[in-house]
């Protein structure tokens, strides 16, 4: 049978880069990579053109966008997950030291569906008692999906010539979630430092407390794909493996890596995220996590009715689930 042609854009990762070399090859399909997007052009051109069959894409925004009625659907393949306590930046000069007094503040934002400020903002309400609707907030770029904010959601869009980092820097805002390290921290401006210094430490009491490695990005597909070809979603989800496995063994030596105490690192990761941080799959711990992901859209008005994930993410189980009999 002909393979057939499918584009899949996404992040130029390690645990990818099988796939992209074509060490591993999705079975029945002749795929073409596309690592070169940054992702908020990548993450805009699926969700609002649909210009790839498949993408890595914002997983708060891929759910408003499945709310929305967009023609897509998902893998429970999640190729970025960070942690986000120490993406919290605050103005010296304005007296921020703990959570609570970001209330009453201006806050900075890319955009309001960027994953990394949806987990962060639904962590402040409920780790730190910092209501989101507390804070005024400001942000800088359009979204990937339009929505209907709350009524009573205090939201800014800036105007084109406006940049969150410098507003940051120069005292027009109060404090900046952000996707990225920042300009101003990796500059060492002396008026720009972390919420949390010691963030580490502060996202692995997270971790200890709730099991939550947070999710960043969902694989979306164009619907007109799975319908067209229902066999899609498995084999590529199959492939998504393998090439994770590949990378990760790889990965083990240290000698790949210019860092001095890079085995030590991977050694700390395991002992206390545990063996496979980065699982695929609806497991018990991912569906712990997106459960928690957007179960922070709907308290935040982002989305209709409650989402569930065996409708936000499409079937990737083969043959009888463990219990099944056979029957005469």
């Amino acid at each position: 049978m002909k393979k057939i042609e499918l584009t899949l854009a996404c992040g130029d990762y390690e645990i990818v880069r099988p796939l992209k070399e074509g060490i591993v090859k999705p079975d029945g399909i002749d795929l073409i990579v596309l690592t070169g997007m940054d992702s908020t052009t990548r993450h805009w051109r699926f969700l609002r053109n649909g210009d790839f069959d498949m993408s890595e894409t914002s997983a708060s925004s891929y759910v408003v966008a499945r709310d929305y009625g967009y023609p897509i659907t998902a893998l429970p393949v999640f190729l970025h997950r960070r942690f986000r306590h120490g993406f919290v930046y605050v103005n010296t000069s304005k007296g921020i030291e703990t959570p609570k007094d970001l209330i009453g503040r201006k806050v900075g934002i890319k955009s309001f569906l960027v994953t990394a400020g949806h987990w962060m903002r639904g962590i402040l309400e409920h780790e730190y008692g910092v209501p989101h609707k507390s804070i005024d907030w400001y942000a800088e770029l359009d979204e990937d999906v339009d929505f209907e904010p709350p009524a009573d959601l205090k939201l800014t869009r800036l105007p084109d010539d406006k940049s969150v980092e410098r507003m940051l820097a120069e005292g027009e805002l109060d404090a900046v979630i952000h996707s990225s390290l920042i300009k101003p921290i990796l500059e060492k401006d002396p008026r720009v430092a972390r919420l949390f210094p010691d963030y580490k430490a502060e996202e692995q009491k997270y971790f200890a407390k709730t099991g939550i490695f947070p999710i960043m990005h969902v694989l979306g597909l164009r619907n007109e794909v799975v319908e067209k070809y229902p066999w899609v979603p498995v084999n590529m989800f199959n492939a998504f493996q393998e090439a994770k496995k590949i990378a990760m063994k790889r990965m083990e030596n240290p000698r790949i890596v210019p860092l001095a105490w890079y085995r030590e690192a991977w050694e700390e990761q395991e002992a206390i995220l545990g063996p496979d941080p980065w699982e695929y799959g609806l497991t018990e711990r991912n569906r712990h996590t997106l459960e928690t992901l957007a179960g922070y859209s709907h308290e935040q008005g982002l989305i209709r009715r409650p989402a569930r994930l065996d409708e936000l993410f499409v079937d990737v189980s083969q043959g009888r689930k463990r219990g099944d009999e056979f029957r005469i």
